[in-house]
């Protein structure tokens, strides 16, 4: 099986392509209306989260994730 993520590609080429509509090229490919309407919308700061991310687990071995997540949080004041 595909993933849904796949599917929605299939089916937006559809659209585009072979000007199918919208419904019909959804019920083909078994893709939800939330999921073909669905964009990402990345934040610019993400490059510098992964950035401090890195550095504190090179600094700090033994924290985890969720001490990593309160410091950027509390600390560096990232939303």
């Amino acid at each position: 099986m595909t993933r849904a993520c796949d599917r929605k590609g299939l089916a937006k080429q559809a659209v585009l392509k072979k000007q199918a509509s919208i419904r019909l090229a959804r019920a083909t490919f078994g893709v939800s209306e939330t999921c073909y309407c669905y964009e990402r919308r990345l934040k610019d700061e993400n490059d510098e989260i992964v950035a401090w991310l890195h550095y504190l687990t090179q600094k700090h071995k033994r924290w985890g994730f969720a001490l990593c997540f309160f410091h950027l949080r509390n600390v560096q004041s990232f939303d």
